[in-house]
């Protein structure tokens, strides 16, 4: 298979791409080469490298066609934001490929309702990112219904694993809470701190690509959530946390409206959304399940900055 991953460098493509060339991909990456991947692997001689400024050439109308003149069997799209874009890419490619994964988001979905939340929960995403990526994913099935466009969405959760700073139990990206925790300090969680993360390992996403394409069949036409198996706490999170350093987590509570929305934009944000999404469509359809759990995705994060010394411990 001729495989073009767009925006294979990142957190998911770290692992991705190396995946895709152990089973027998002729791969080729695009990206702004803005960034290595997260760790090295051989796998990555075996790639062809392509430095592109996507925004530049979709506001040019030349993306899709760039990316049709490679004459790729699979696409995976990792980087797509706007539903235009995702018009470009798709209309270019219509007829010429086998495949074509799209990487969403579970913020389509917006807040929570019932949980766990399955992929067919009625869509009410707020935040011009979660708006923009469920019209995406309509666009993208509706594609998929009308003309057989062979389309798979993939929906990450807060994506974790060595290389970046994961999602704190305080709902942000604060280092001085990790570091709070480990020395036993006191840190403060909005409301009673029973909102939910949903954290998903890199590693997981990339798997659920490969599932999808090893089983194209099923995986056609469907989304899919990329998730650990459950959903955590902001209080439970704190606690493994802080069980990580051999501390006891000293936790005080403030009810969200008394935070800054303006300064804590980012916890606002995920308690407003408090995620707890199904796995079951993808064990049921691509017989795939998740390797690791949400505490266990974080940690693998968390422990990272403590060897690489972004926290102090």
């Amino acid at each position: 298979m001729r495989t073009v991953v767009i925006g294979g460098t990142g957190h998911i493509g770290t692992y991705l791409v190396p995946g895709l060339v152990r089973f027998g991909h002729d791969v080729t990456v695009l990206s702004r080469g803005a960034r290595t991947p997260y760790q090295s692997n051989a796998a990555w001689r075996n790639v062809d490298l392509i430095r592109v400024d996507r925004d530049a050439e979709d506001a040019a109308g030349t993306f899709g066609e760039r990316i049709a003149d490679l004459d790729p069997d699979i696409v995976i799209d990792l980087i797509c934001f706007t539903e235009t874009s995702a018009r470009q890419l798709a209309e270019a490619l219509e007829g010429q490929i086998q495949h074509l994964l799209h990487c969403g988001t579970i913020w389509v979905h917006g807040p929570s309702a019932v949980v766990p939340t399955r992929e067919d929960a009625p869509r009410k995403p707020f935040g011009e990112y979660g708006i923009q990526k469920a019209a995406i994913e309509a666009y993208l099935l509706g594609k998929a219904r009308r003309d057989a466009l062979p389309v798979t969405v993939i929906h990450p959760g807060h994506i974790c694993g060595p290389g970046w700073t994961p999602v704190n139990p305080a709902g942000n990206f604060d280092l001085t809470v990790y570091e709070k925790l480990a020395h036993g300090q006191e840190v403060v969680l909005p409301n009673l701190g029973l909102e939910t993360l949903n954290p998903v390992h890199a590693e997981d996403v990339a798997d659920l690509f490969l599932a999808a394409i090893a089983s194209r069949s099923t995986a056609v036409g469907e989304s899919f959530h990329a998730v650990a198996s459950d959903a955590v706490t902001l209080r439970g999170y704190a606690y493994a946390v802080a069980d990580r350093f051999g501390q006891e987590a000293n936790l005080t509570y403030k009810p969200l409206g008394e935070w800054d929305r303006n300064d804590a934009a980012a916890t606002w944000d995920h308690v407003m959304h408090s995620p707890n999404c199904s796995m079951e469509k993808a064990d049921r359809l691509l017989g795939y399940r998740p390797r690791y759990s949400a505490v266990e995705s974080a940690l693998t994060g968390i422990d990272w900055l403590v060897e690489n010394g972004k926290i102090t411990a």
